[in-house]
């Protein structure tokens, strides 16, 4: 049976977070896997992606030996309540990348929420410290790879930079859920390059309306696809979003 996070031990929050780092970089690497023959440059995405997590997970290695030795059970996501089930649509072939960029998305809110809970729950000053700074590594992803500059221009070179095609990318990535706990950065930046690419002015126009529709419904919408409330101790999804747009 499932057990409670509010149960879990310090020794036990590590363990389980060594335990997700693991997955999510295997994910990460079918993904990287799945998508490299059509979509290049998002698999190389997904590679460094893969890489970092694998840093993390090194990183909680050595502070669970310093703390309580070589053996660290084997407790995974399925044995603890509040985490999203997984479908495991990243084994079947050929993979759809707007579902890999949604999941992906999914994926880095679950693991940001995990480590805010845990943070909460642990004393020891280095483990606290360790935790919190694996958080702002995933709360900051938006500004520094993932889904800023260097997917916009992934995306401009996998799709030909076709007006038509990169304006239905940029509402799609709007008004996809679990950017950011359901916050929409609206990055002029960002949005400039992706006007570059197909260099319209009316494009650019709908490209703001896109980004203020998809503000509108992403908070309700990542809420509900992000947890269960049990993980985050915020309530039930569908109040909880329909409070916070």
């Amino acid at each position: 049976m499932a057990r409670n996070f509010k149960d879990l031990s310090e020794r036990e929050i590590l363990a389980l977070a060594i335990s997700l780092e693991e997955e999510d970089g295997r994910v990460y690497a079918d993904f990287a896997d799945g998508l490299r023959e059509i979509y290049p440059a998002t698999a190389a995405l997904f590679d460094d992606m893969g890489a970092e997590e694998s840093g993390h997970r090194a990183s909680l290695i050595a502070t669970y030996r310093e703390r309580f030795g070589e053996h660290i059970p084997l407790i995974r996501r399925q044995d603890v309540k509040g985490f999203v089930q997984r479908r495991p649509f990243w084994l079947t072939r050929p993979l759809k990348i707007a579902e890999v960029r949604k999941q992906a998305e999914i994926m880095e809110l679950e693991t940001r929420q995990f480590y805010q809970k845990a943070i909460g729950q642990v004393t020891d000053a280095g483990v606290r410290k360790l935790l919190g700074d694996l958080e702002e590594v995933e709360r900051k992803q938006p500004d520094h790879g993932r889904g800023s500059g260097r997917e916009d221009h992934a995306r401009c070179r996998e799709e030909g930079g076709r007006g038509t095609t990169a304006l239905v990318c940029i509402a799609d990535r709007a008004a996809r859920s679990g950017r950011t706990d359901g916050w929409l950065r609206v990055d002029p930046g960002s949005r400039i390059r992706r006007c570059v690419c197909h260099k319209s002015s009316h494009d650019a126009l709908l490209v703001g309306l896109a980004a203020s529709i998809g503000a509108g419904i992403s908070m309700a919408f990542a809420e509900a696809l992000s947890d269960d409330g049990s993980l985050t101790g915020r309530g039930r999804p569908v109040l909880r979003g329909a409070v916070t747009d």
